[in-house]
């Protein structure tokens, strides 16, 4: 279940979008890719009990798939380690999880598109 941080944290990310992730969004939503439906900046949460909540902020988020497909910019490359942790932890949880560089988006997103279908097996 979503607590008020996550939802406040995810609203405040829909807001600060890369060009990259517009795009990308423009082409998911509204079930415009094979029909799915994607949420963005969507609330995972991995660990949930009394004391603590532990969340991640996917970029976007397909339910039907279990699937997450992260937009990685250059800042991406310091946070490697953070990254391979946060999606063992999706894994374990059996969401997939995809990245995709934003300079691949914003030069051939017909690709991007391909490489998701892919790896959906659609």
């Amino acid at each position: 279940m979503a607590n008020p941080i996550s939802i406040v944290y995810a609203r405040e990310l829909r807001q600060k979008q890369t060009p990259a992730e517009k795009l990308m969004w423009y082409l998911l939503r509204n079930r415009k890719f094979h029909g799915l439906k994607f949420l963005r900046q969507h609330p995972i949460f991995i660990c949930s009990n009394e004391q603590s909540q532990i969340f991640y902020i996917a970029d976007f988020y397909c339910a039907a798939h279990k699937f997450v497909l992260e937009l990685d910019g250059d800042y991406r490359f310091n946070r490697k380690e953070y990254d391979d942790i946060r999606d063992k932890r999706m894994s374990e949880q059996a969401i997939r999880v995809l990245r995709i560089k934003n300079e691949v988006v914003l030069k051939d997103y017909k690709s991007v598109l391909a490489t998701i279908k892919e790896f959906l097996n659609l």
